[in-house]
């Protein structure tokens, strides 16, 4: 029995902008959950592909407390150590030259698009000279492509270039300049490049619009595209990196190199923190005064995001991942072809989607509530499998379990 008591304390102070599942989570151990009643469940949602180490990681806990003793804000006025150590933590496994820490992923998106009309600006700048540049200024704006079906966050920028039109009608009109290609489809997006493009964003790994990795010769071929007309390459990896993918960022199973990079998410295994990374023409484009933030790059969160990266690496998690999300891969072929409604099956490493013939919200809500098992849904018929990073082929097999009863529960009601 839910905890209604406490369930409609929220209903009545919260805003409302999300239907939630009427579970009130209490505490987490390992790849668990439990709620205030003390029932336990298995997690393979990861508070949205946020709680890459699972929860109550020791190392990364004392490593959290030992900082918040210490101090939690200071402000970008001034330097602190733990923003220093997870800068150049990051910059070390990207490859990329300099960091922004941002307060989330929405955020991080809105500096990486900043960059790109900067940049584009200050081509424009420079051709037009000193004396014509403020003239020209109305035709300075850079135009951005982004994808169809993608999603990059809720704040107006992001909104922008997330080419989902039920989250967008609302709330037009959203920045202008930016037009959809499809994603894995070069032509299109050839077809919308002119001598205004300024950028392309993307997500590696598409996780909203269904779990769709890019296609090699796609990336490869907007990677050169990008070359060839001087704009900048952005990926999205807010979800798809940091391990998840089986390679530290997911572009890296590509061998390309996006001129600006997102990430948060795993990036603070629960603490409220992302970042945006630049190399090249892009890592100056911005000048002191062109952007900031108040809490990013706190010496909390950053401590949070130094331990964090550390572990990934020292433990090997990407290879890990390789072996687990393999493992995962296997057994969800097979319920594919065990389950008439189960029509597909795709993803990379620990972030894969099973697409079934109809809405699996159902199946979701009988997965969490009958199974106690966690499941989070991309779309309306894709159910998205995205775990704590550390977890094993055992936990697959229990998934499997309770998601085939789930599935029989869901199919008897009917």
């Amino acid at each position: 029995m839910a905890d209604y008591g406490w369930i409609d304390r929220a209903e009545h102070a919260f805003y409302k902008t999300y239907n939630r599942l009427p579970v009130v989570f209490d505490h987490g151990e390992g790849v668990n959950l439990y709620d205030n009643q003390g029932n336990e469940y298995l997690d393979f949602g990861a508070g949205i592909a946020v709680m890459a180490l699972g929860y109550g990681d020791e190392e990364y806990t004392k490593a959290v407390e030992k900082q918040l003793h210490k101090l939690t804000h200071s402000s970008n006025l001034f330097y602190n150590q733990p923003s220093i150590e997870a800068g150049e933590g990051l910059l070390k496994l990207s490859g990329m030259e300099r960091v922004f820490f941002t307060n989330s992923g929405t955020e991080a998106i809105e500096g990486a698009l900043k960059i790109a009309r900067r940049y584009y600006y200050n081509k424009s700048c420079e051709a037009a000279g000193a004396d014509g540049c403020q003239e020209k200024e109305p035709a300075m704006m850079g135009e951005i492509i982004a994808m169809k079906h993608s999603f990059h966050g809720r704040s107006l920028g992001a909104l922008s270039v997330t080419g989902n039109a039920q989250y967008q009608r609302p709330f037009q009109p959203l920045i202008p300049g930016i037009r959809f290609a499809e994603f894995n489809n070069l032509d299109s997006v050839k077809e919308l490049m002119n001598d205004k493009t300024c950028a392309v964003i993307m997500e590696t790994i598409q996780g909203e619009g269904g779990i769709y990795p890019a296609n090699p010769e796609f990336i490869k071929g907007v990677r050169a595209l990008c070359d060839e007309g001087d704009m900048l390459l952005i990926l999205d990896e807010i979800q798809c990196g940091l391990g998840r993918s089986g390679e530290m960022f997911a572009w890296q199973h590509y061998g390309v190199k996006p001129d600006v990079m997102t990430v948060a998410k795993a990036l603070g295994n629960g603490l409220p923190v992302g970042a945006f990374l630049a190399w090249g023409k892009a890592a100056s484009a911005m000048a002191p005064g062109d952007h900031g933030t108040t809490y990013g790059g706190n010496p909390l969160v950053t401590a949070g995001a130094k331990a964090v990266l550390d572990i990934l690496e020292q433990r090997k998690i990407t290879d890990h991942v390789k072996e687990v999300g393999a493992y995962l891969g296997q057994e969800l072929e097979k319920l594919v072809s065990e389950c008439d409604i189960i029509c597909d099956c795709r993803g990379m490493g620990l972030m894969q989607g099973l697409e079934f013939t109809r809405p699996v919200a159902p199946i979701v809500t009988s997965a969490l509530l009958d199974q106690k098992l966690v499941l989070i849904s991309a779309g309306a018929n894709i159910i998205r499998l995205v775990p704590p990073l550390v977890i094993e082929k055992c936990h697959v097999d229990e998934m499997i379990k309770r998601l085939k009863a789930a599935i029989n529960h869901t199919e008897k009601q009917k």
